[in-house]
C-alpha cells in the first residue's frame, strides 16, 4: 500500500494517454480511468494527450512523473520512452529497449527462444517481397490452422487466423495494411491465459493467473473491450504445481526482455495426453487499463484496488539512465 507520504512525493504527474496509434480509443479509456483513480488518492495529476500536444509542451508542464497509459506505436515502443529519457523525465512502464523489442512479437519470440522459453514456431513474411507461392506454402510448415499478425500491433488489430490455404492471400494483404513484416504463427490450440508482472529483476513478481474465455474463443477487439460475452476466471482454475510453473515463465519472460515496473504476459495452454504446455505468446508493456482489463482483475483477486495499482505502478516510475550530476555541456574541441 502507497502511503499519503509518498503519495506527496509524486509532485506533479501527467497522464498520457490517447496518443496516434490505432488504440487510441482504448488508451482514451485507460487514462481516463488512471487519471480519476489518481486524483482520488489525492495525486496531482493531470491528462496530457501527445497527439494534440507537442513534447515541448509536455516538458513546459514541468510534470514531476509521468503515468503511460498510451497503447501501440508511439507511446508502447520505446520511441516516447526516448524522449522522456532526454528529458530526465521518470515515466512507467519499462524502458527504451525492453518497450522496443516487447512490440516487435518477432524480436521478442527471438529473445525468449535464446532463453530457452517455448514460443509457438513461426515465420517472418516480408510485404514487399513475398510472392503467392511462398505465401501458398506457409501452412505446409506451420499447418492449419493458423496465425498471421501485424507484429508491431496490439488489442487484436491486424491479425487473422487461417483455416485454409485460400484464406492466406486476402488476410496477408490485410495484416500488411498495418505493417512491413506480417508474423505466420503456429496456431496453439487450448486455453487462454494472461498474467501482470509487477516490480523489477528479482523483484519481480506475478499477480494471479486470468484465463480468457470469449464467445467461441474469439477474443477480439470487440469482445476485449465493448462486450460482456467474454468470461474471466482469475484465479485461473489450474493446479497448485501448474499456477506456479506459468507464473515462473511470466516472471522470466517478463526479466528476459529487461522489463521493469509493469506488463502483461500472454499465454496458450495446449492440454493433450494428460499433459499441460504453455506456450508464450506476447507481452504487453503498456497494458490497458479500462473497465474490462485484465491487470486490475488480478490485483483485485490479490486485495489491490484499481486506485492502489495505479499508485503503485506510479510508484515504479524511474528512468534507464540519469545523467551524472556534475555533468556540463562542452564546447566542441578543435
Amino acid at each position: 500500500m502507497i502511503s499519503q507520504e509518498q503519495i506527496k512525493g509524486f509532485g506533479r504527474v501527467g497522464v498520457l494517454f490517447g496518443g496516434r496509434s490505432a488504440e487510441r480509443e482504448v488508451s482514451l479509456m485507460s487514462g481516463s480511468g488512471v487519471l480519476q483513480a489518481l486524483r482520488s488518492k489525492g495525486v496531482d495529476a493531470h491528462p496530457f494527450d501527445p497527439a494534440e500536444r507537442s513534447l515541448g509542451e509536455l516538458q513546459a508542464e514541468k510534470f514531476d512523473r509521468v503515468f503511460i497509459a498510451l497503447h501501440g506505436r508511439y507511446g508502447e515502443d520505446g520511441t516516447l520512452q526516448g524522449a522522456l529519457e532526454q528529458m530526465g523525465l521518470p515515466y512507467t512502464g519499462p524502458g527504451v529497449m525492453a518497450s522496443s523489442i516487447a512490440m516487435d512479437k518477432i524480436m521478442t519470440k527471438r529473445i525468449w527462444l535464446s532463453h530457452g522459453l517455448t514460443t509457438p514456431r513461426f515465420l517472418s513474411l516480408d510485404t514487399k517481397t513475398a510472392t503467392r507461392e511462398q505465401l501458398r506454402v506457409v501452412p505446409d510448415e506451420l499447418g492449419l490452422p493458423l496465425m498471421l499478425k501485424a507484429p508491431h500491433e496490439g488489442s487484436t488489430i491486424g491479425i487473422a487466423k487461417i483455416n485454409g490455404y485460400s484464406d492466406m492471400q486476402a488476410s496477408f494483404e490485410m495484416c500488411a495494411r498495418y505493417d512491413s513484416v506480417v508474423l505466420a504463427e503456429e496456431f496453439i490450440r487450448g486455453r487462454e491465459l494472461t498474467v501482470p508482472v509487477l516490480g523489477q529483476g528479482r523483484d519481480a513478481r506475478a499477480l494471479p493467473i486470468i484465463e480468457i474465455c470469449a464467445p467461441g474463443g474469439n477474443y477480439d477487439y470487440q469482445n476485449k473491450y465493448f462486450t460482456d460475452d467474454t468470461k474471466y476466471y482469475c484465479p485461473a482454475p489450474l493446479d497448485e504445481e501448474l499456477t506456479r510453473h506459468i507464473q515462473d515463465l511470466a516472471v522470466r519472460a517478463f526479466n528476459a526482455l529487461g522489463c521493469r515496473g509493469w506488463s502483461r504476459v500472454d499465454f496458450m495452454l495446449r492440454e493433450a495426453d494428460g499433459k499441460a504446455e504453455p506456450y508464450l505468446i506476447e507481452i504487453n508493456t503498456s497494458p490497458g487499463m479500462t473497465g474490462h482489463s485484465l491487470v486490475p482483475m488480478a490485483a483485485k483477486a490479490v486485495g489491490m484496488s484499481y486506485e492502489d495499482l495505479c499508485c503503485e505502478i506510479l510508484a515504479m516510475a524511474s528512468l534507464d539512465m540519469r545523467p551524472s550530476k556534475d555533468w556540463t555541456p562542452q564546447a566542441d574541441q578543435p
